[in-house]
């Protein structure tokens, strides 16, 4: 029977992340070069992730399912969030705010919630 082991700290729930923290054990720098991560998405927050990562050290593998990784839809709809700067002669607007950030995310954000990020 195959046993799962998610190697959940003991203790007081409060206390979980402390404690793992205290007890991780912590890789030398030399030895970094000999780990792999990988990171799936390319867009803002796995580009950031992986960048950040390399920087550290680790081999990083980065993937993505678009055709290139700058078609994220994180990418695509940063003109929409570009719209709301509202420069003085620009034409920004909620509304253009709106739009874009619906094209951007390839007409997939739900209408109501790029309402209220608008």
């Amino acid at each position: 029977m195959l046993t799962l082991d998610a190697k959940v700290p003991t203790g007081p729930l409060d206390q979980k992340w402390t404690k793992f923290r205290f007890d991780a054990r912590l890789v030398n720098p030399a030895n970094k070069r000999k780990y792999s991560v990988s990171v799936v998405g390319t867009g803002l927050a796995g580009a950031a992730a992986a960048a950040t990562i390399a920087e550290l050290g680790y081999n990083v593998h980065a993937f993505c399912y678009q055709d290139s990784p700058p078609r994220a839809h994180s990418i695509a709809a940063q003109g929409g969030i570009n719209a709301a700067k509202n420069y003085q002669n620009d034409g920004d607007s909620l509304k253009r705010l709106f739009y874009d950030t619906i094209k951007g995310g390839d007409g997939l954000p739900p209408r109501a919630a790029a309402a209220v990020l608008a």
